[in-house]
C-alpha cells in the first residue's frame, strides 16, 4: 500500500485526453510528475514539461522528438524517441504509479513493460488486457504489481468489490478472485451514444462528424467512435473478465443514459451495489491515483436532487452488433479478441477517412473474426 504523501506518477499518453486529465488531477493533489510520454503533440507536451518539470521525456515521433528537445534545451530533461523510449519511461524508476494511457495496441507493450515493474499500474487503456489479457494478469501476479482500473466503468466495478473484500486489488489477488462465489453478475452501464434508438437503416447515413460528438463524455477519437457503435462497451466486457476473473456470461450491459451509476456489482445473496457520481473522468483517475484513500477531487459532488430519473434499456445488438461481436470474441478466446481489436481499429480508421460507412464498421470485424480460433 502506498503512503498517500509524496507520490510519484509517470503517464504514458500524457498528451490524450486521460493523460491531461492525470496532470490536472496531479497538480491538485500535488503529486509529482517524474515523467511523461507522447506520440508527437509537441506545443502541449512542451505546455506540460515547464509546468511540471518531469525528469524523462519520450516522444515516439523522431521528428516531433528533436523539435521539443531544442524547445526545451533550457530545462533539465532528458528527451528519448520512439518505442523504446516509451519503454525507458515505462521503466522510470523514480515513479511510485504508473498511468498507461496510449490509445491502441500500441500500449500493449509499454504496458507490459510498466506491470513488470512491479509497481502499481493506473491502468486506463483496454487493449492490452483485449489483446492480452491472461498474459498481462499473469505477469502482474509475477512480479506484485497491483492494477487498478481508470475506466470509469472497471473503477466503479472495483470500487464496489471493496465492499464485499476490502482492498483486494485484481493483479494482487487474482487467483483468489477465481475462487469467489459471492458474484452472481458484474453490470456494465453505457450512455448509449449519440445514436441510441436509430435503426440500422439510420445509422447507415451517419457521417464521422456526428459520431464524434458525444453526449456526456469528451474523449479522443477513436473511443468516441467506439461509443457510437458500442464497440468500446465490448472491448469493456472483455477487460472485465480479466480484471475481475468472471466469465463473459457473467457481465450484464445495460444502456444507462444519464450515465450516473457507472457500473453495478450483482451479489449472490441478492444485493446489488451501484457506484455513483456524474461523468467526470477525473473522479476515478484520482481514486486509482490515492486509493485506498480517498480525498477532496475536482470532480462536482453529485446532487440527487437535481437528476429527474435513472432509466436503462438493453442494448439493441442487432442495429449495434459490435457488442455481440464482443460477446462471441469473448468466449472464443484470445486469438478472437485480439483479432477483433485490430480489427475494430482499422475499420474505425477508414470511417473516420470517410472510406467506409458507419454500418460497415462492424461488417469488416465480423469477416476478420471468421475462422479464428483460441
Amino acid at each position: 500500500m502506498l503512503n498517500k504523501m509524496n507520490k510519484t506518477i509517470t503517464i504514458l499518453g500524457s498528451t490524450g485526453s486521460i493523460g491531461r486529465q492525470t496532470l490536472e488531477v496531479a497538480g491538485h493533489l500535488n503529486i509529482k510528475v517524474c515523467a511523461l510520454s507522447a506520440n508527437k503533440s509537441v506545443d502541449l507536451l512542451e505546455e506540460q514539461v515547464r509546468r511540471f518539470s518531469p525528469e524523462l521525456v519520450a516522444v515516439y515521433d523522431k521528428i516531433a522528438a528533436e523539435t521539443l528537445k531544442t524547445r526545451i534545451k533550457d530545462k533539465n530533461v532528458k528527451i528519448v524517441q520512439g518505442m523504446e523510449g516509451q519503454l525507458q519511461v515505462a521503466r522510470h524508476s523514480n515513479a511510485d504509479i504508473i498511468v498507461t494511457a496510449i490509445a491502441g495496441q500500441a500500449g500493449l507493450e509499454p504496458t507490459l513493460a510498466a506491470v513488470k515493474t512491479g509497481k502499481r499500474i493506473a491502468l486506463a487503456n483496454k487493449e492490452p488486457l483485449v489483446c492480452a489479457g491472461k498474459q498481462v494478469m499473469q505477469t502482474a501476479n509475477k512480479h506484485g504489481a497491483e492494477i487498478i482500473p481508470v475506466d470509469s466503468e472497471h473503477s466503479a466495478i472495483f470500487q464496489c468489490l471493496q465492499h464485499s473484500s476490502p482492498q483486494q486489488t485484481p493483479a494482487h489477488k487474482a487467483k483468489h478472485a477465481q475462487q469467489r462465489t459471492d458474484i452472481k453478475k458484474i453490470i456494465l452501464t453505457a450512455s448509449g451514444g449519440p445514436f441510441r434508438g436509430m435503426t440500422k437503416k439510420e445509422l447507415g447515413k451517419i457521417t464521422p462528424e456526428q459520431a464524434l460528438k458525444h453526449p456526456n463524455w469528451n474523449m479522443g477519437k477513436k473511443i468516441t467512435i467506439d461509443s457510437a457503435t458500442l464497440m468500446n462497451k465490448g472491448l469493456e466486457l472483455i477487460e472485465a473478465m480479466h480484471l475481475f476473473s468472471i466469465s463473459p456470461d457473467q457481465i450484464e450491459v445495460l444502456i444507462h443514459p444519464e450515465s450516473i451509476i457507472h457500473s453495478m456489482v450483482e451479489f449472490a445473496d441478492g444485493s446489488t451495489i451501484a457506484q455513483l457520481s456524474n461523468p467526470d473522468m477525473r473522479q476515478p483517475i484520482q481514486y486509482a491515483l490515492t486509493y485506498p484513500d480517498r480525498e477532496s477531487s475536482l470532480t462536482k459532488a453529485l446532487d440527487l436532487t437535481e437528476i429527474k430519473a435513472l432509466t436503462f434499456e438493453k442494448p439493441d445488438m442487432e442495429a449495434f452488433p459490435c457488442l455481440r461481436l464482443a460477446y462471441e470474441a469473448s468466449k472464443l478466446g484470445t486469438n478472437a479478441c485480439a483479432t477483433l481489436n485490430q480489427a475494430n481499429e482499422e475499420a474505425v480508421d477508414l470511417f473516420l477517412k470517410n472510406e467506409i460507412s458507419f454500418n460497415e464498421i462492424p461488417l469488416r470485424i465480423e469477416e476478420a473474426l471468421k475462422g479464428t480460433r483460441i
